[in-house]
């Protein structure tokens, strides 16, 4: 971190010397190798930094699919509604999800199915048993700033392969660079977003309706985190 540029962003690291783990197959230290489905990927801000809702949001958009949805968990966030219109995989999923969590109220959100869980242990493994029931599809995980390391070390909570962190790096450099340190030092394949998505994609991605041509997230960061690409 201490030799990137000051204009950098989306930056994704890989721990060096880990090249065979979570999918990565040779390369250079610190060339990212990206995940394939099923990931698992943790999203948070640092600092003060708004947006990683709405990124969060996004990137389960890029991972859903027409056989697959992606499930978003918001750790702590408002119980989702379900809209209108939504996808049968969204549809099957949410039902999958209400079958195994009947205290919950999981939603099928245009392409994505949106799950919120409290912010306490209970709540975290019961985001550990919806990945496991969306296994197969990508999960992403929104937590606050300070749930990420509760998530990271509850037992029963999601494991995720990758990190999605929104940063302001002017501001929090340094705490960016601790962040990143950590995840890193955990196994995880790290990338930061430097720049809040509009205000349009961020609306269109909580209703699961985002397109890759709709001004969400750069397309080189979602092929490495998810390997979906464009769609």
């Amino acid at each position: 971190m201490d030799e990137a540029p000051e204009e950098f962003g989306p930056v994704v690291l890989q721990p060096r010397g880990r090249e065979g783990q979570n999918g990565a197959s040779g390369g250079s230290p610190g060339v990212f190798e990206a995940p394939r489905r099923g990931s698992v990927v943790v999203v948070a801000a640092v600092g003060g930094a708004e947006g990683s809702r709405g990124a969060a949001a996004a990137l389960s958009c890029a991972g859903s699919g027409v056989e697959t949805a992606a499930l978003l968990v918001d750790v702590g966030g408002r119980v989702p509604r379900p809209t209108l219109i939504a996808s049968a995989s969204a549809h099957r999923l949410e039902e999958r999800l209400a079958a195994r969590l009947p205290r919950l109220r999981p939603a099928a959100r245009g392409e994505v199915c949106h799950l919120s869980v409290a912010a306490d242990e209970d709540g975290l493994a019961a985001a550990g048993i919806a990945v496991t029931v969306a296994r197969g599809g990508v999960a992403v995980v929104h937590v606050a700033p300070g749930h990420l390391q509760s998530m990271l070390d509850t037992p029963a909570a999601p494991r995720p392969d990758a990190a999605l962190l929104r940063a302001d790096l002017t501001a929090d450099r340094a705490l960016v660079a601790l962040a990143v340190g950590d995840l890193l030092e955990r196994g995880l394949r790290v990338a930061v977003l430097k720049r809040r998505l509009g205000w349009v994609a961020e609306r269109r991605a909580g209703f699961g309706a985002l397109g890759s041509d709709s001004g969400g997230l750069p397309e080189s960061l979602v092929r490495r985190l998810l390997d979906v690409g464009s769609r």
